[in-house]
């Protein structure tokens, strides 16, 4: 049941009754104490009060109002009692003793930024200069280091992350700063600016370092821009030659294995014909060895077939005589059709076949002497 409802019970009175509290009792005896304190005399019925008393008591009516306080949800308050720390204060509504205490707020979870100077150069590891402006992302984490440790965090701030930042850049090469390793140096600046503020003793928490932009100083911009379309064109070239030797490796390797193919077919064939040859062989000195004479007049009569068969002219050993026949089969065969083109076509055909005749007969007869062969 609420206070102020029938039958409730007044938080400003003895608890009796349901009246409002008595402000004038209240006055009264404030006032009868401080005539006891001053020396005065007290008064039951409110005569004895002065000028002085009532003024009294106003001052230590505000002085007791003016001591709440309200702090905010994002807010912690340091409060210091005679310049000596005494407690850090919360969210909700305080009091405090004015005069004696002094209440210090400081938005703790509030997101604060810190920017470097546009023209911020330094050296990299590879004793280049380069211009890396950025951005701190930072909050309160101790409040009361921050308002006691350090006379001025936001300066000491400043100049931990100068320090930690020029110390990144120069153990990082200016390719690393400029392009790719832009995201690393911005941890490993957020890592050691945070190891330097907790040494110092700021309070302060860094929630993000952001690197804006990393680019050379104005007076060699030019000279990088060359670098950077040298280094664009390397890697164009780079690639071109990729692709040049991804079109033209496989090809030379299939080439390479079609020759090596080839090679294996070829020692296949070559192999398997000599191991013919010779398996043939020994089957003919097998043969020869039984009849070696009639061996010998067949490989003769082959070879001549071989021979003969593969030329156009024909020679022909007389046994009568030392001269040769000399039978121009070839040049027969083509001035046949243009000496007799008047005559029948089956005329030329008799007269090369008598020729051939012929020529097998002598050529038979020469073959069966024994005497002509073994003088030779």
């Amino acid at each position: 049941m609420s206070w102020n409802e029938p039958g409730g019970k007044d938080p400003w009175g003895s608890g009796g009754g349901n009246s409002p509290p008595d402000l004038d009792a209240l006055l009264r005896r404030l006032s009868e104490r401080l005539n006891r304190i001053l020396g005065g005399k007290a008064s039951g019925d409110g005569s004895g009060r002065g000028p002085l008393l009532a003024i009294l008591a106003g001052l230590a009516a505000l002085w007791f109002l003016s001591g709440w306080y309200q702090i905010d949800a994002q807010q912690q308050a340091v409060v210091l009692r005679f310049g000596k720390f005494h407690q850090v204060s919360g969210e909700g509504l305080h009091w405090r003793p004015r005069l004696v205490d002094q209440v210090i707020k400081v938005a703790v979870t509030t997101e604060r930024r810190y920017e470097t100077q546009p023209r911020n150069e330094m050296l990299t590891k590879d004793e280049n200069i380069v211009e890396l402006p950025l951005t701190v992302q930072y909050n309160i984490g101790d409040v009361k280091a921050y308002v006691l440790q350090v006379r001025d965090p936001e300066l000491s701030l400043r100049e931990a992350t100068d320090s930690a930042l020029r110390h990144e850049v120069g153990s990082t090469k200016f390719d690393a700063v400029i392009s790719t390793g832009r995201a690393d140096l911005s941890v490993a600046v957020a890592r050691r600016l945070q190891t330097y503020l907790d040494q110092y003793g700021t309070g302060i928490h860094v929630v993000k370092v952001n690197i804006q932009e990393a680019k050379p100083p104005a007076a060699v911009r030019s000279a990088y821009d060359d670098v950077v379309k040298a280094r664009e064109d390397r890697e164009r070239i780079i690639n071109e030659a990729q692709s040049y030797a991804n079109g033209v490796v496989p090809e030379a390797r299939g080439h390479a294995q079609r020759a090596i193919e080839e090679a294996n077919a070829y020692r296949e064939r070559v192999v398997a014909e000599a191991q013919g040859e010779a398996q043939r062989f020994e089957k003919l000195l097998a043969e020869y060895r039984k009849a070696p004479e009639v061996t010998r007049q067949r490989l003769y009569v082959e070879t001549l077939e071989q021979v003969v068969g593969n030329s156009s002219k024909v020679l022909v050993d007389v046994r009568s005589g030392n001269n040769v026949l000399y039978l121009p089969l070839d040049k027969l065969g083509q001035s046949a059709p243009s000496a007799q083109a008047g005559a029948p076509r089956r005329l030329a055909d008799d007269q090369l076949n008598d020729i051939a005749t012929r020529a097998a007969e002598l050529l038979r007869s020469e073959l069966a002497s024994p005497s002509r062969r073994e003088g030779r």
